[in-house]
């Protein structure tokens, strides 16, 4: 049988053994999705490129030293660990866009928790250091898989779609995931009484 014809975890299992030419295989396989899961979140060509050849750096090193135990779900597991290097990329260069505030049909000021989900305004920035910081706080006290639907889908302008897709969940997850993470941030916001200063 053709090595082509082997299945991810075949593959894996040919390279843990010595052949190199099995990870090109598995490399050409899926670069495009993994490349696609990268760039629809950093929007950026070259931190695309960047990230994605850190994400096969670790692929390498972790299949080298025998730690790899996803069997049967290489490309998911790829494809987390790319989202993991993105979100430690943004934390080390604090690049996260400003928490926007909404301006609604009647011109008033709405704080991005009370119309997260609609998607229907545009996003006006909120002068307040201090409320953007104890958002940011707030949000990275969020359990892992609602703080990331967030991230997405407010800082990254992702469509439940994507968010869906690059999560390997159903969008009905993320929208579940998505209500819960603004149930917990409403419930910190009343705890800790923060109210946004627009100017």
């Amino acid at each position: 049988m053709s090595i082509q014809k082997l299945n991810d975890n075949e593959l894996v299992q040919l390279y843990i053994g010595g052949n190199e030419e099995s990870l090109a295989i598995l490399l050409e396989r899926h670069k495009r999705k993994i490349f696609t899961s990268i760039i629809v979140v950093v929007k950026e060509q070259q931190l695309a490129e960047d990230i994605f050849q850190d994400t096969f750096f670790k692929v390498i090193q972790t299949l080298k030293r025998g730690q790899y135990s996803e069997e049967g779900k290489f490309l998911p597991w790829v494809i987390r660990i790319a989202r993991n290097l993105i979100i430690d990329h943004f934390r080390r260069a604090k690049k996260m866009p400003p928490v926007p505030v909404y301006v609604n049909d009647e011109g008033e000021e709405i704080s991005v928790f009370n119309s997260l989900s609609s998607g229907e305004a545009e996003p006006l920035e909120t002068n307040d250091r201090q409320f953007k910081n104890d958002i940011r706080n707030l949000i990275n006290n969020l359990p892992a898989d609602q703080r990331e639907v967030v991230l997405m889908r407010i800082y990254f302008d992702m469509s439940f779609k994507e968010i869906s897709e690059f999560t390997n969940v159903s969008i009905n997850t993320a929208l579940g995931r998505m209500r819960y993470a603004l149930f917990n941030l409403k419930k910190m916001i009343g705890d800790r009484k923060l109210e946004a200063v627009c100017r």
